[in-house]
C-alpha cells in the first residue's frame, strides 16, 4: 500500500509516517520504480503500537529499543522489564504530583487566610516563610496545612 492509504488507515499524516521511518520506527520501505513507497500491512500494526506506546509515556528512544524487527518475535523478558518500569515511573511521578499538589494548596490556603490589614509585602514574607525551604526535602501536609503564626 502507499503511505496515504497507510496514513488513512494508521490516522497519522503522511509526514509522521515518513518520521517514523526516517527515525528506525519502521522498517525501510521498497521504493516502487516511480519513486513512491510501498508498505506492508504490518506498518499499520507497527504504526498502531508507536502511537499506543506513545500515549502511554514511551519516548521514540525506548520504543525504539522495544520494537523487534520483525512482528511477533517480541522479547518477552525484556518488554515485561521496560513495562514494569513505566508504570513504577508513572506511579513516582504521580506521587511528586500529589506532593505539588500538597504544596501549592497549602501555599493558596496561606494567601487565602492572609490576616486584615497586613501589608502585602509583609503578606509575600508570609506566604514565602511557609514554603519549603530545600527541594530535597518532601514538603509535609503538617508544614504546609498548618503554619506558624
Amino acid at each position: 500500500m502507499r503511505i496515504g492509504e497507510l496514513a488513512e488507515r494508521s490516522g497519522l499524516t503522511a509526514s509522521r509516517i515518513r518520521f517514523y521511518e526516517a527515525s528506525g520506527l519502521i522498517n525501510a520501505v521498497e521504493r516502487n520504480a516511480n519513486g513512491y513507497r510501498e508498505y506492508t500491512t504490518d506498518a499499520v500494526v507497527t504504526l498502531d503500537i508507536i502511537t499506543g506506546a506513545q500515549k502511554a509515556g514511551f519516548s521514540l528512544q525506548e520504543i525504539r529499543s522495544l520494537l523487534p524487527t520483525k512482528l511477533g518475535t517480541w522479547q518477552e523478558d525484556k518488554l515485561l522489564n521496560v513495562l514494569k518500569k513505566k508504570v513504577a515511573d508513572i506511579e513516582a511521578l504521580r506521587e511528586r504530583l500529589a506532593q505539588s499538589k500538597t504544596q501549592l494548596l497549602g501555599i493558596i490556603e496561606t494567601i487565602e487566610t492572609s490576616p486584615e490589614g497586613l501589608s502585602c509585602d509583609d503578606n509575600k514574607k508570609r506566604v514565602l516563610n511557609r514554603i519549603p525551604k530545600h527541594r530535597t526535602q518532601r514538603p509535609t501536609t503538617r508544614a504546609i496545612a498548618s503554619p506558624k503564626p
